[in-house]
């Protein structure tokens, strides 16, 4: 537990990193940890850690459920998917009220800043050049070729960008926008995907599409009759994508036969989580929704 509390209208905001989009706004406060506990980053330290409380704006249904939420969908990530994820956790407030709690991947051992630049600094938008959505622009075929462009050993990292955009819509992302895809520099000065991070459910608490780039996945000549019918993409759409972004035959297949199953550990962690009885069946049925709409043929 926390030895402080948090009030969204009395924070101190130069604790505050910046401000995430969850129909509204999510606060990020930086962390250290000193003799052995969790505090905020003192002015002018480097903190290592970043605590999310449930979001202020009292617009966001459920809002209280958003840390459980993104602990859950990163766990469900990690252990069921086994994607690559930022560490993470929960922490409780003095008062009792959940946060979620993740570990910065930007830092190496020896406490060195990695080099690390997100898809829409790769892609060189920016409020200024492209408005002020300028995150959600774009496809994510065109995030692909990002990755190609700047990746020289690019097909193994490929195939990780394809299973994270297969469990984004599986597990109803509707806020992974290019700013929440990133390349990392290696010691040995390659660039790989890195870690995933805010992967959370976003449809238990706002009404948001399929994707959440503009472009959804393709050209829309592309997708498939069942999508034309029904607006929603399902399994063949998803190898259309993965066979214009390049990904190996029988490594695609591979994925999306793991995503086709419905998968017991999902609902045994959605309920062991921290979400409350009406949120797991809310995130239940989401999943089952999404599975359903994945394998219409």
């Amino acid at each position: 537990m926390l030895d402080f509390d948090y009030d969204a209208d009395t924070a101190d905001t130069a604790a505050v990193i910046n401000q995430l989009s969850v129909s509204g706004v999510q606060e990020k406060l930086s962390a250290v940890v000193a003799d052995g506990r969790i505090a905020l980053t003192p002015p002018g330290g480097r903190g290592r850690y970043i605590i999310k409380p449930a979001p202020a704006y009292k617009h966001l249904r459920f809002r209280e459920q958003i840390p459980a939420n993104e602990h859950l969908t990163m766990q469900i990530a990690r252990q069921v998917y086994k994607i690559p994820t930022a560490e993470n956790g929960l922490v409780f407030f003095r008062s009792g009220e959940v946060a979620y709690l993740t570990k910065r991947f930007d830092y190496d051992a020896a406490g060195n800043k990695i080099k690390q630049e997100d898809f829409a600094s790769l892609a060189h938008k920016s409020s200024a050049t492209h408005g002020r959505d300028f995150k959600y622009t774009g496809s994510y075929e065109d995030a692909a070729a990002l990755l190609r462009d700047n990746v020289p050993a690019w097909q193994v990292q490929m195939s990780r960008f394809f299973e994270l955009v297969v469990f984004n819509y599986l597990f109803a992302n509707g806020d992974a926008h290019l700013k929440n895809f990133s390349l990392q520099q290696t010691p040995d000065g390659d660039y790989l995907l890195a870690p995933a991070y805010d992967l959370l459910n976003t449809s238990i608490h706002v009404e948001d599409g399929d994707f959440a780039l503009q472009g959804g996945l393709i050209p829309q000549t592309e997708y498939s009759d069942i999508y034309a019918k029904t607006g929603h993409p399902c399994r063949t759409d998803f190898e259309i994508f993965g066979r214009r972004i390049g990904v190996l035959p029988k490594k695609m297949q591979a994925i999306l036969d793991m995503f086709s199953h419905e998968q017991d550990t999902v609902y045994d962690m959605i309920e062991r989580s921290y979400l409350d009885q009406r949120t797991k069946r809310m995130y239940t049925r989401s999943y089952r929704e999404r599975l359903s709409r994945f394998g219409r043929k």
